[in-house]
């Protein structure tokens, strides 16, 4: 047996659902913008497949559990999610709109761009530690206006 077609209507439904989901480490951008929700799947039943940021990454049972309740508070509680560790998650796939939200958020966006301070804009920065806040940001300084942030790391 072949299995049904989703509509269309009912992928972008699911889709602007996820969009109300909010990154739990960085509550200013939700995961489609972060680029984690990868797509909607059809199939019986139909899945949302999301990517994590990396393997590891402590938020992904958290995301995924928010996923669920979103879903299923909608009516959507037939719908699976799958987890899609290929191809692995890059930071290519955060949304321009969300580079902006982190920046007014305290966090350098990701880049080829020298490494620069998202509450002065200056360059003038000191890597502090390749690690920041996550495991996916690194922690810098800015020698202008004294004041810490993270940066996305780029991959």
């Amino acid at each position: 047996m072949v299995a049904p077609e989703l509509e269309p209507e009912t992928s972008n439904s699911i889709l602007t659902l996820l969009s109300e989901v909010m990154d739990p480490e960085i509550p200013v951008i939700n995961i489609v913008e972060l680029g984690i929700v990868r797509g909607i799947e059809d199939g019986s039943p139909p899945n949302v497949i999301i990517t994590p940021t990396y393997v590891g990454c402590p938020a992904t049972d958290m995301i995924h559990e928010m996923i669920r309740e979103k879903l299923d508070a909608h009516g959507y509680d037939h719908v699976e999610i799958k987890n899609q560790l290929s191809p692995a998650w890059t930071t290519e796939w955060i949304t321009k709109a969300a580079h902006e939200k982190l920046r007014k958020y305290g966090i350098d966006p990701p880049g080829a761009h020298t490494p620069s301070c998202p509450r002065c804009s200056s360059t003038n920065t000191r890597l502090i530690s390749e690690f920041g806040s996550t495991p996916c940001k690194s922690l810098h300084a800015c020698k202008d206006c004294l004041e810490p942030f993270d940066r996305f790391k780029c991959h």
